[in-house]
């Protein structure tokens, strides 16, 4: 059947079960599928999620979730990608360079689904829920497995208006979890295992000998007007904890509340860790825009690690529960040693 009409069968139909391009044979023995690994069947995020065989044709819907797939070396098994925020990896720049990319921000169900998709995976339960991309039942409807990071629902609670609260604080557990998932689900265990490795030893290298503990941060993602800064338990948690230093909103419980400017110059935090984003949904979104409102605002002016230009600038997706967040531990934890404010 042609790519242009199994698409149309996909989109008005609603019911076809889709099989991966270039996947295995469905006709293939029950024994042979077990031999391979398959099915495979997880519980993520409430769902169970069953995989019958190598996805061929998957689309990833945030850059956290790309960016774990490609560090798997699974470019050649990804249809597409959307919703970015910042420059791929550098590692990862010859690999993303291989996959169409849809969107920078979040793409339209149709279009996801002209790309015949056999598994399609996101960071975030919003991309795929209510207002997102398509809820997951949409494309469990048509046969297309869905998986979306525990990092977003572990412990934590999405149904408000804002990015979500945690109950119980993120760690890297998490993260590498997600990779052992989409590992198992791709039939690449022994590549989820080493880049695993190589994270913790990151981890291990950048906090050896660190001592934050007399050190108070504070984490701006984005937003000048009703800037979003990062709550006591996700990825800036992680990193905040890792390098044992304190987060002066570590009160609160939300993912990344908005407070006011007053309340921020109140807490007077010794180091400013800025997002540095590429986007431009938002106001003050690159640093330069930040540090620019920063220096010139009267009330955030007078602040100590204004006036001392105390700052340390991280993509948003190292302030994101993603890979990202070991190289958030590691710039941060360059940043306080270079400002002389760890051991």
């Amino acid at each position: 059947m042609a790519r242009s009409a199994r698409s149309a069968a996909l989109l008005t139909a609603g019911i076809l079960l889709l099989t991966a391009c270039g996947g295995a044979d469905d006709s293939a023995p029950a024994a042979q599928k077990a031999a391979d690994g398959y099915p495979v069947t997880l519980q993520n995020c409430g769902r169970t999620v069953t995989v019958t065989s190598a996805p061929h044709h998957a689309v990833s819907l945030n850059q956290g979730s790309t960016e774990i797939l490609l560090s798997l070396g699974l470019a050649d098994r990804l249809a597409a990608t959307a919703t970015w925020t910042d420059p791929v990896m550098k590692s990862l720049e010859k690999a993303n360079a291989k996959v169409p990319r849809l969107s920078d921000n979040a793409p339209s169900s149709e279009k996801v689904l002209e790309q015949e998709p056999d598994f399609v995976s996101a960071s975030f339960e919003s991309t795929l829920g209510k207002g997102g991309v398509a809820p997951r039942e949409q494309f469990e409807g048509l046969g297309v497995p869905t998986y979306v990071s525990p990092s977003d629902c572990t412990g934590k609670d999405n149904s408000g208006d804002g990015d979500g609260a945690r109950s119980t604080a993120l760690t890297l557990d998490s993260v590498y979890g997600e990779i052992r998932d989409l590992a198992e689900v791709f039939g690449v265990r022994e590549r989820g295992e080493e880049l695993i490795a190589g994270l913790r030893a990151r981890v291990t290298k950048a906090t050896d000998g660190i001592d934050a503990s007399h050190t108070t941060l504070l984490y701006w993602f984005a937003n000048s007007e009703a800037p979003y800064l990062a709550g006591c338990c996700g990825a800036p948690g992680v990193i905040t904890t890792e390098l044992g230093a304190e987060n002066v909103f570590d009160d609160t419980h939300e993912e990344w509340p908005q407070i006011n400017w007053e309340t921020i110059a109140d807490r007077d935090p010794d180091v400013l860790v800025i997002g540095d984003l590429t986007r431009t949904s938002q106001t003050a979104e690159s640093a330069e825009k930040k540090i620019e409102f920063l220096e010139s605002n009267p009330v955030t002016r007078n602040m100590d690690a204004v006036r001392n230009k105390r700052y340390v600038l991280l993509s948003g997706q190292a302030m994101n529960p993603t890979i990202r967040t070991v190289e958030g531990i590691e710039l941060v934890a360059a940043g306080l040693r270079e400002l002389g404010l760890a051991g």
